[in-house]
């Protein structure tokens, strides 16, 4: 009897960890995105720019490249009206964060981001829109 209470209480230490390193997991993400977001609100493309990992900054070379593509290619997440963060998953060692955005025009966009754990902390390594049910562009 005792050694089941004593399993049945180690399965609940070992879940209630695991849920709170995945809350703080997502916390952590979801401050990266929040302060790439930011960045872009008050056009400050260099600050942007550092959330990325070291190979889209590779990639882009440079702040000024990185807003270019940023704004012709994602003014949703240039100018966003309202940011709502859905589903994280796991898949091939990165996490993907499935974040919903309401453009400043009222359209709604899923996006998925594709986060990785750097030495500096979660980044950014690339943006896919998807398609959102119901949305219009």
């Amino acid at each position: 009897m005792l050694k089941a209470i004593v399993g049945m209480l180690g399965g609940i230490i070992l879940s209630v960890m695991l849920t709170t390193g995945a809350a703080a997991q997502q916390t952590e993400i979801e401050s990266t995105i929040n302060g790439q977001l930011d960045a872009f609100k008050a056009d400050n493309f260099e600050q942007a720019f550092t959330y990325a990992t070291p190979t889209l900054q590779r990639l882009f070379q440079s702040p000024e490249n990185f807003e270019r593509m940023v704004t012709s290619g994602y003014p949703m997440v240039w100018r966003p009206a309202e940011v709502t963060y859905l589903e994280l998953k796991e898949y091939e060692g990165s996490m993907w964060q499935k974040v919903q955005i309401t453009d400043q025009k009222g359209f709604t966009h899923v996006l998925l981001y594709r986060m990785q754990q750097t030495e500096a902390g979660w980044r950014i390594g690339g943006v896919q829109i998807l398609d959102a049910p119901g949305a219009t562009a």
